[in-house]
């Protein structure tokens, strides 16, 4: 195999990276921190006095936390126990190995950005889980209940578009389906422009009807596999039997409004029969500001479900019953929450890649999913998508993502320096997005 680029890191200083462990990171604790000390009342009311002290020891577990990002401190090991602790350790023992540092300790400007991102994610749980009674406490619950809500406009828009779509859609012949299909997948693709820890956790949520955008934003797909996913899913449907399946996986990434924009497709998937059986994939903790766990899963179909509009409240109701009858499954495993690339899953999850292999297709959702399939590595614009993936292949998959790192392989010959010299940010902003294809043609 190829040798693999050296990982982004904090060291190339004016980089995202740099910028991301200098700025962002400390401008996110520091929300946190505010969020703690504005539910001390909440805590006190509930657990009395031990409330506010846990409150007051998870604000000082987090301050210390600060403290040693912003002073380039070396990254120590977890301490409370927890189902991936002993991994996490593990994990850091093997990029100090790495290191030519004279004392061998793994700091947060020179070790890798992906490695350094997780591990702070990772210690805000730590600081929760060791602060009880108020160990159960969503930090990020609020931001991403604010985006669902500031979205609502947008979320009847698609609701009532897709409950007038399945209406007809017996009466669409193929290229109208394949039609509604790709503008469903590009409304996915758009709604992973609402990333909460791009914006420090300030506000992004989806304000304007995607639906009447996505012609003026096709120039800004750099990469289109729509019709590969087209002609996998569309075959797989003429070739099925009465009691076979059709297995679609999604790894989320948002919730709030992007967590619409993919159950919208979920259920399209079902209503036409290109899947039989939509399987999603989230995260055990809170990670990242706004990415999905299972409780945001579960809220998000309840509001839409009581969502006082007569198409939202339908598109609740029928995903109610899609996860009742098992046609819409949701998991959850600690893979998603470690700091490794995805080539690492079949030795450090072999259960999570046996379950994968038996997708006919995995939609990969965002940034974070897209750094962790290429290894978050100084790779060439140019270098094939197939094999920056390093050997990660369970099945035919594609990475649906708006461009927020610095961090894009498969383009073509000059077309990443292009952009470049017109467009320095072109590749942190959102501003572009991808459908980059692995599988049979």
């Amino acid at each position: 195999m190829a040798v693999v680029p050296a990982s982004l890191s904090g060291q190339d200083v004016g980089s995202f990276a740099y910028l991301t462990i200098k700025d962002r990171i400390p401008q996110i604790l520091t929300k946190v921190i505010d969020t703690l000390h504005r539910h001390k009342s909440e805590f006190f009311e509930k657990h009395g006095e031990e409330g506010v002290e846990a409150e007051k020891k998870a604000i000082s577990l987090l301050s210390k936390l600060r403290n040693e990002l912003q002073t380039d401190k070396p990254i120590i090991p977890l301490v409370e126990k927890f189902v991936d602790t002993d991994i996490w350790n593990q994990y850091l023992e093997y990029q100090q190995s790495l290191l030519n540092e004279s004392d061998g300790k793994s700091r947060w400007f020179y070790s890798p950005w992906l490695f350094v991102e997780c591990y702070m994610y990772r210690r805000i749980h730590e600081a929760i889980i060791q602060s009880p009674p108020i160990d159960y406490f969503d930090v990020f619950k609020e931001s991403k209940e604010q985006n669902f809500y500031e979205s609502r406009e947008s979320v009847i828009a698609l609701c009532t578009h897709l409950q007038q779509l399945i209406k007809t859609i017996e009466d669409l012949d193929e290229n109208q389906l394949k039609d509604e299909f790709f503008k469903l997948l590009q409304i996915s693709l758009w709604g992973n422009k609402c990333d909460l820890s791009l914006s420090g956790g300030e506000s992004s949520s989806q304000k304007t009807d995607v639906l009447n955008s996505l012609e003026d934003l096709k120039p800004f797909i750099l990469l289109n596999d729509m019709e590969h996913l087209w002609s996998l899913l569309s075959n797989c449907k003429k070739t099925r039997e009465k009691a076979s399946v059709t297995r679609v996986y999604i790894v989320l990434d948002n919730s709030g409004f992007e967590l619409v924009t993919d159950l919208i497709l979920a259920n399209f998937l079902l209503s036409s029969e290109l899947a039989t059986e939509v399987h999603f994939y989230g995260k055990t903790i809170p990670w990242f500001v706004s990415d999905t766990t299972i409780h945001d899963f579960n809220w998000l179909i309840e509001q839409v479900k009581h969502g006082n509009h007569k198409w939202m409240s339908k598109c609740g109701a029928d995903w109610e019953e899609y996860v009742k009858m098992g046609k819409w499954v949701y998991h959850d495993h600690i893979f998603w929450t470690l700091p490794h690339e995805y080539c690492a899953m079949p030795q450090v999850a072999p259960d999570l890649y046996a379950e994968l292999q038996k997708a006919h297709l995995i939609l990969f959702k965002g940034d974070l999913n897209y750094r962790k399939l290429t290894g978050d590595r100084k790779w060439e614009f140019s270098v094939p998508f197939h094999q920056a993936l390093n050997g990660f292949h369970p099945a035919p998959l594609c990475t649906i993502r708006t461009l927020k790192a610095e961090i894009q392989v498969g383009l073509k010959p000059g077309q990443g320096e292009q952009l470049m010299a017109s467009e320095p940010c072109w590749w942190t902003s959102g501003k572009y997005g991808i459908f980059q294809y692995d599988g049979p043609l």
